[in-house]
């Protein structure tokens, strides 16, 4: 049997695409560079990347509704992000069960990037019972979600969860929701999916905020987050970097290992000019900060809109223009902005109830009915209209050993050892055999001539 070497070739590059994990080209949804951590900061290839966002939710909490999933209204909405001079929206809610393709490819084409929240108001972890809500059936949601955007070169990152941890109390919560971004982190790595950083959004409390930072950062390198946010509405115009206190939150977050960004702020407490962006972008904070998101872009019943959108229309609002100006005229730092290039692991907080009421640094397992979606996939997401997660499902019973996040043969070749000085980037991952020999096969055909046959 006579077979063409071009047709060799192109066998063993799907074979080392289904390798790697990744779409092959057919699949490709879209040609934007990945986002990476490198020490304490989000890097666009070998260029420092800010985050400047907002919060993209039309409808509120009051009306679910997935707004990457609705194409239309995407585009239209796209054309005001680029006139902001926006890289990023956060999205707090999608569907899993649609398709979001035509979306997302619109986004990647204007260089927009995406951070998702994976959870819904009926599949999150509940403060109140974490240990019943952290189940299998919940698990299989969220890797569902995280399943489908990963592929996507232009999703940015994964919030593990948000608010979780509001108040003292609530505190006890947070060993589940650090298994919750262990478990995406090992998901992701055992299918062999694009690693997403992965991290949590937190309230904007002084209650626990740094503590809960460091807990997210602290352990083996399976257990820590790839980075931290939290939301800020402390500084409210007129104000300054001073009187605002984020002079204080930058001293207290100096040395910190992983990238750190605003999930939500701009205080409408006054009239709002967004005068706080001048400062975030600035080297007073990129040393420890990389941006933010606005909150929010369409108007809900809490008065924090940039636009009012009705059907087809959107209409500009003050807020709008104020931020519009305040990005237009402040740049990003040149070079790298002063960040913290070793990253690395902290130590976890000591038990400090009742603001602080975590007593060990033991994580829950995850619950074993789960443990098949890090070898079968986790299959088709249930969607707006899923029965919810909080009581249902097995829960975990048992405690986690430390490093048992870790994936054999995982794109991620990072350590279980608990890092101390090592930072905590997105390793790249060892070329497979596939690889190579395609570059190999590419190498014979130009150099031979295309007419080549092998007997």
């Amino acid at each position: 049997m006579k077979t063409n070497i071009f047709s060799i070739a192109t066998a063993i590059t799907l074979g080392a695409s289904a390798v790697w994990g990744s779409p092959s080209s057919s699949e490709k949804r879209d040609s934007i560079t990945p986002i990476t951590v490198k020490g304490n900061a989000f890097f666009k290839g070998n260029d420092r990347f800010y985050i400047r966002g907002v919060d993209y939710q039309p409808g509120g909490s009051s009306k679910l509704a997935d707004p990457i999933a609705d194409a239309d209204g995407c585009k239209r909405d796209i054309k005001k992000f680029k006139d902001l001079g926006l890289n990023t929206i956060r999205v707090y809610s999608v569907d899993n069960s649609m398709d979001h393709d035509e979306c997302m490819k619109a986004l990647a084409d204007a260089g927009i990037y995406l951070v998702l929240d994976v959870n819904t108001p009926k599949y999150a972890i509940n403060r109140a019972d974490p240990q019943k809500s952290y189940n299998d059936v919940y698990l299989q949601y969220i890797f569902a979600t995280v399943e489908m955007f990963a592929k996507y070169d232009n999703t940015l990152a994964f919030f593990s969860g948000n608010e979780v941890i509001n108040s003292g109390n609530s505190s006890s919560a947070a060993p589940y929701v650090k298994a919750v971004t262990r478990d995406l982190r090992s998901f992701l790595r055992a299918r062999k999916l694009r690693h997403v950083p992965v991290g949590y959004s937190a309230a904007d409390i002084d209650t626990n905020r740094l503590e809960m930072a460091q807990y997210m950062n602290c352990g083996t390198d399976d257990e820590r987050s790839d980075f931290f946010a939290f939301n800020d509405y402390s500084w409210c115009d007129p104000s300054s970097f001073s009187v605002s206190g984020w002079d204080q939150k930058v001293k207290n977050f100096t040395g910190y290992g992983l990238p750190l960004f605003l999930s939500e702020y701009g205080c409408n407490t006054n009239t709002r000019k967004f005068e706080e962006v001048s400062s975030l972008y600035s080297t007073d904070m990129t040393g420890v900060y990389s941006g933010g998101l606005v909150y929010e872009y369409s108007q809900e019943s809490s008065n924090y809109g940039l636009v009012k959108v009705s059907g087809n229309d959107v209409k500009e609002l003050p807020d709008y223009d104020a931020l519009k100006t305040a990005f237009s005229k402040t740049d990003n730092p040149k070079g790298d902005g002063d960040y913290n290039q070793t990253g690395g692991a902290n130590a976890c907080p000591p038990k400090a109830a009742p603001n602080w009421d975590v007593s060990s640094d033991s994580l829950p397992a995850m619950p074993a009915p789960a443990k098949k979606y890090l070898t079968e996939g986790a299959g088709k997401g249930k969607g707006f209209d899923g029965d919810g997660s909080m009581e249902a499902g097995t829960e975990s019973t048992t405690t986690a050993t430390a490093g048992s996040g870790e994936v054999s043969g995982a794109t991620s070749t990072s350590t279980s050892s608990s890092s101390k000085g090592a930072a905590p980037g997105i390793k790249v991952p060892q070329l497979p055999m596939t690889t190579v020999v395609v570059g190999l096969v590419t190498a014979m055909s130009t150099l031979f001539g295309a007419s080549l046959i092998l007997l």
